[in-house]
């Protein structure tokens, strides 16, 4: 399949292959959709099989950002950019040649950290771009994005337990969280806070021990994690994650993490429903990573409203839970349904406005 057939699949607007010459740098950014506005995502940093394997990350990426500003009061379309890693790069100047590419699109995409990258790997793209947010705060900028995403997905476990049990409270639920870094380690943190039971793993087997020590949390394997007995697999680490093969195995009753892409297939949706299994759409309950991001760093949003979006998180998935129930579809369909029609709404008053085409302008 071409990539321009790739793009059309989806609905991508852009994309974009970029190589540096003097550091050998290749990254691909991709634009899905700006209804909302300008584009928005993180910059993953990752060794890939190759260029197909990239695309396809990005693309699926890009879209999800898409959905995921279409559950915030964000005006924001959705983007996403990845860097290849090789063995012996220098990252520092890799991100920064990255960091020129991005200045070259003039704000129609902006950036923060994703899987590879940190708040303080952002002072180095932030070299060659303006459009760069959650930079490391001893160099000026909001942080980490991780803390506000991780309570954006308590929220969200709370409001699949109220689905289910009539009540969002943790106390005494049993907890099974996969991958222990930036959001796993501070929701490991925040669920033993609400007096949850947690049960962690990690394929970092230091960093896990050394948060079950300091949590005094259970550690399984990290291939055994799927079958643990508990109320809720919270899915942290990397995405297509939930497959055939590992939805069979689960031992929850929902699934409800920060990780993104958590589905391997659009199949696996309804694979979760017929076993009656409540899913958590990813884009959904990891939404609060764009008010860290781009509500704090761009647009410099007082806490008190951060703290609002945040717990806004449960309010949009209590509808999506609503509305799945009513019409007997999986939980994913139904969060796509309802990103959709907002787009629709968005792209259909675009189309009143002046300057779109649509109107001729009138000499006045």
């Amino acid at each position: 399949m071409s990539v321009f057939d790739k793009m059309a699949e989806a609905g991508h607007e852009q994309v974009i292959f970029c190589r540096d010459r003097v550091t050998g740098t290749r990254a691909i950014i991709a634009i899905h959709d700006t209804t909302l506005g300008p584009a928005r995502g993180g910059t993953r940093y990752k060794v890939y099989a190759g260029e197909d394997e990239a695309l396809d990350d990005v693309l699926r990426l890009a879209r999800g950002m898409t959905y995921k500003f279409a559950f915030t009061d964000i005006p924001r379309g959705g983007g996403k950019a990845v860097v290849m890693a090789e063995e012996g790069d220098d990252k520092r100047l890799a991100l920064q040649a990255y960091g020129r590419f991005v200045q070259l699109l003039a704000g129609r995409f902006g950036t923060g950290p994703d899987l590879g990258t940190s708040a303080l790997d952002m002072v180095d793209v932030a070299r060659q771009t303006d459009y760069v947010w959650a930079i490391d705060e001893r160099y000026g900028g909001t942080g980490t994005s991780t803390p506000l995403t991780a309570r954006g997905v308590l929220a969200g476990i709370g409001a699949a337990l109220a689905e289910l049990d009539g009540s969002p409270q943790l106390a005494g639920k049993h907890i099974a969280v996969q991958g222990l870094g930036g959001v796993g380690g501070h929701l490991a943190e925040l669920l033993v806070a609400a007096g949850a039971r947690v049960t962690g793993a990690d394929l970092d087997t230091a960093r896990a021990k050394e948060l079950a020590d300091r949590l005094d949390i259970d550690l399984a394997e990290p291939h055994l994690i799927y079958e643990v007995d508990c109320d809720v697999f919270s899915p942290n680490a990397i995405g297509g994650v939930l497959n055939e093969d590992t939805i069979a195995r689960l031992g929850c009753r929902i699934v409800a993490g920060g990780a993104n892409n958590q589905l391997a297939t659009a199949a696996d949706d309804r694979r979760l429903a017929e076993r009656g299994i409540l899913y958590a759409p990813d884009y959904v309950i990891n939404s609060a990573a764009t008010y860290a991001v781009i509500g704090a760093g761009e647009m410099a949003w007082p806490v008190e409203r951060l703290d609002a979006a945040v717990e806004a998180t449960a309010t949009s998935l209590a509808l999506v839970f609503r509305r799945a129930r009513a019409e007997g579809l999986p939980t994913g369909q139904i969060a796509d349904r309802i990103a959709e029609q907002r787009l629709a709404a968005a792209a259909h008053m675009r189309t009143l406005s002046e300057g779109t085409g649509v109107h001729p302008r009138v000499a006045r």
